[in-house]
């Protein structure tokens, strides 16, 4: 007999080696160029340029809002964390994957700071939900900062201790975000790169918990 219980625990639980899916040895399909600026999706990344992978649910809302961010350079959508190799959207649909949505984050440090990316990321999701975000269930849709240096890395530590201070003191729960050095990445089918372009009027699951994070960048006062 079938239950949805059932169902759910296995998409909220991360698979073990033993039964996650295969995957394959080639990737998938995928867009060759950005829907919005036209650049190389999987081209190499300039030298004064730095990347970063962040997980905050559903992948099309979080594309749109840092390829939107004055001082990104590119944005892709894809899978990561995982154990099964070049997945598709629906493998990672079952949790069989272990994969969370990701976004590739391409930046100008000079003309957008990591501890300003962070302040974004922390304020426009719920880091506390575990293996969920709003009504998007299932250890796809979990919070993750996937770091490509070490600086990032201890950065993204810090805030993240920051950041739940202020959430406790809003009487809120305890950050679930995974940070970790970034594992593989693998691009997501063409139709979901930069998703919302394509379709202004798609689901955007992105909703913060209203509570200010203290590396977000202090406001420009207006020149007199």
């Amino acid at each position: 007999m079938f239950f949805l219980s059932d169902l759910l625990n296995k998409k909220t639980t991360m698979p073990t080696a033993d039964n996650a899916l295969p995957g394959r040895s080639q990737p998938i399909p995928t867009a060759r160029t950005h829907a919005v600026s036209g650049l190389p999706l999987d081209g190499d990344v300039p030298d004064n340029l730095e990347v970063v992978y962040l997980g905050m649910g559903c992948f099309w809302g979080a594309e749109r809002l840092f390829w939107q961010t004055p001082g990104v350079y590119l944005t892709a959508v894809g899978y990561a964390g995982g154990l099964t190799p070049n997945p598709t959207y629906r493998e990672t649909c079952t949790g069989l994957t272990g994969h969370a949505e990701v976004v590739k984050v391409v930046y100008d440090p000079v003309k957008v700071t990591f501890p300003e990316l962070l302040a974004i990321f922390w304020e426009s999701h719920d880091p506390t939900q575990g293996m969920r975000q709003g009504n998007d269930v299932g250890t796809t849709y979990r919070s993750v900062i996937h770091a490509t240096t070490d600086a990032q890395l201890q950065a993204a530590i810090a805030s993240r201790a920051a950041y739940q201070q202020g959430l406790s003191d809003a009487g809120l729960g305890q950050i679930t975000t995974e940070i970790e050095p970034a594992p593989l990445f693998f691009f997501a089918e063409e139709e979901h790169q930069q998703y919302l372009a394509k379709n202004p009027g798609g689901y955007c699951g992105l909703r913060g918990t209203g509570v200010s994070c203290a590396a977000a960048p202090a406001a420009v006062e207006p020149a007199e």
